[in-house]
């Protein structure tokens, strides 16, 4: 188990690169096809109509080498001049036909198709959101957002199109059959002859086809991730003057891809001319047998029928060999996509969970044990008590578990060894909703969402007025940057808050926390990035905040924690020294060293 688990491990290390190949199964998953039934059947009845067009589409179709027959075998030796215009006629009839019918077709399965990508792209964006930390610690987000979009808009013709292209030409060829054993049983044994043949040719092909364009997933997966994170981080390339390295880092997972991508075409390519050469083999066969070797021999109109009948029998053939091409393309996808909708919601309510009605904020960890790879703890032991209204720092060197007794509180990650308890209950044992509606989390990354500055303070209380905006932003000293923007409150905000100063990000930030009026506070280096000034400004805010209220601050600067009830010292995963500001700086123990550090300064 001890090795397993390690390896387990080694392998998440390893999928968090750009440049490492995430795995999959070779062999086509049952289950995965189950899945895309279940997808399909939602839009039957735009495919069941579809299929009834296209029986009667075929039907029509097949009709018309019948009238050129009778035309070039009955009208024209007679000179019957008037059963010739009528054989065209029909057969011009026909094919109007069958474009009509094959145009309410194709809409009816495009919108099907549309249906089926929406349902497949809202299931796996609703399953990402319910995902825990560890799912997107673990991986580039660049191979998350693939699948998302260019994933799921790859394999929408394989799931609507080819399906009920599938199934038509599969009928296709069993009408062509019957219609050729009509005409001439001789002459349509001959044209089937080369279906064994094309079928162990596929058969053999297949597993070097699906491992091919797994590599080209593979490979699509990981350009996605570098695009990505060179985008993320365009600000320290450029500083770094390392544009030309990157470039060459592309150049060679471009090429990767393109040998991988012409690999894969190299053997679809195959199958297409396998099938083309074979039909082209029995095409000549049966004319020559036809012509020469049958007895009698076969009528001009017969010929030029069994010819029409016979490039269409193949012509089903060649089209099922693209629809395969195109399903053993969308199944390296469709493993992607469907291993992210299977992935393990870790971090979820327990059966019969219950729900705090409000939470007062007396917060206890109990012995409390945790560790991010499985070997290392971050957190050894941990215990204290927090009593409602009481405000505790947590401080500390980088690394020693300050933020994951934030992450453990808010329930981001599940609880390895021991308790946290809210007012006596376990937080294992109630809703997420109940529990962090009730709590104000203020992370280090002040991410700020597309849209306006009003929409972002709002996301911390869905329905908040204008009036309740204003008031949250000025408590923190925020309203007066805003106001002097080009919009105030309307200002747009483009994505990742560009345009807007880290200081200015964070105190949003804090208002967006601040409104949400929570009973339990978390700020993880809540004044990191504001100046002195603005500083002074935030620290009232605080102070008007925590009243009445549990509060945890992760901070390094003293002004914001020296007035709070408790400070805890965390090092190496372990609480080694507690108390008031004072008392610790009477200790003269680590906490000490830290306030002498900062004075130096």
């Amino acid at each position: 188990m001890a090795f397993k688990k390690q390896t387990e491990q080694q392998t998440a290390k390893g999928r968090n690169r750009y440049d490492v190949d995430e795995y999959l199964d070779e062999k086509v998953s049952l289950f995965n096809v189950k899945r895309c039934l279940t997808y399909i059947a939602k839009a039957q009845g735009h495919l069941k109509l579809a299929l009834v067009l296209s029986v009667i589409e075929n039907l029509v179709g097949l009709s018309g080498p019948l009238f050129i027959m009778h035309a070039m075998d009955v009208a024209v030796p007679n000179k019957d001049f008037r059963l010739l215009l009528l054989m065209a006629a029909c057969l011009g009839a026909t094919i109007l036909i069958s474009i009509g019918l094959g145009t309410i077709r194709s809409v009816l399965v495009a919108r099907a198709g549309a249906g089926i990508i929406h349902d497949i792209r809202y299931d796996l964006f609703s399953h990402l959101q319910k995902l825990a930390f560890s799912f997107f610690d673990s991986r580039p987000h660049g191979k998350i957002f693939v699948r998302v979009v260019p994933y799921v808009n790859n394999v929408s013709d394989a799931l609507s199109n080819g399906i009920i292209n599938f199934v038509i030409e599969v009928l296709n060829i069993v009408f062509i059959i019957f219609f050729m054993f009509k005409v001439s049983p001789q002459l349509a044994t001959i044209a089937v002859l080369g279906l064994p043949l094309m079928a162990i040719f596929i058969w053999t092909i297949k597993p070097k086809q699906r491992r091919a364009w797994q590599n080209v997933s593979n490979k699509n997966s990981n350009i996605n991730a570098y695009i990505q994170e060179s985008i993320d981080g365009v600000k320290v390339t450029q500083a770094f003057d390392r544009q030309g390295k990157n470039r060459d880092i592309m150049d060679q997972l471009a090429s990767e891809r393109n040998f991988e991508w012409m690999r894969a075409i190299y053997i679809s390519n195959t199958v297409w001319f396998s099938a083309e050469t074979i039909a082209q083999l029995v095409f000549s066969f049966l004319y020559i047998t036809g012509a020469y070797w049958m007895t009698p021999m076969a009528s001009f109109g017969m010929l030029l029928a069994m010819g029409n009948y016979s490039w269409r029998f193949w012509q089903p053939i060649i089209n099922l060999a693209n629809i395969y091409n195109t399903f053993v393309n969308a199944m390296a996808y469709l493993d992607r996509i469907f291993d992210t909708i299977a992935e393990p919601i870790t971090i979820q309510d327990v059966p019969n969970a219950v729900e705090f009605p409000f939470v007062r904020g007396h917060v206890v960890f109990k012995n409390v044990s945790f560790s991010y790879d499985g070997v290392r703890k971050v957190l050894n032991n941990v215990s204290f008590d927090g009593h409602p209204g009481e405000s505790i720092a947590i401080v500390g060197p980088t690394g020693a578990g300050k933020t994951t007794i934030a992450n453990l509180l808010s329930r981001f990650y599940n609880i390895e060894e021991g308790q946290v308890l809210v007012d006596g209950q376990d937080i294992m044992k109630v809703t997420l909703e109940s529990l962090r509606s009730q709590m104000g989390i203020m992370l280090q990354d002040s991410f700020l969402f597309t849209g306006t500055i009003a929409d972002n303070i709002r996301y911390g209380k869905l329905d908040a007025t204008d009036e309740e905006i204003h008031a949250a932003a000025q408590l923190i000293g925020a309203h007066n940057f805003i106001e002097k923007l080009p919009q105030g409150y309307n200002t747009p905000v483009t994505e990742r808050g560009g345009g807007i100063s880290q200081g200015e990000r964070q105190l949003l930030a804090f208002a967006r926390t601040l409104i949400s009026n929570p009973r339990i506070l978390i700020l993880d280096e809540a004044t990191s990035s504001i100046d002195t000034g603005t500083e002074q400004l935030v620290q009232q805010g605080i102070q008007t905040l925590m009243k009445g209220r549990t509060s945890f601050i992760i901070a390094h600067r003293l002004s914001t924690i020296r007035n709070c009830t408790r400070i805890m010292f965390v090092k190496d995963g372990q609480i080694v020294e507690c108390g008031s500001h004072e008392e610790l700086m009477a200790l003269k123990g680590h906490y000490y060293e830290l306030c002498l550090a900062q004075y130096a300064a």
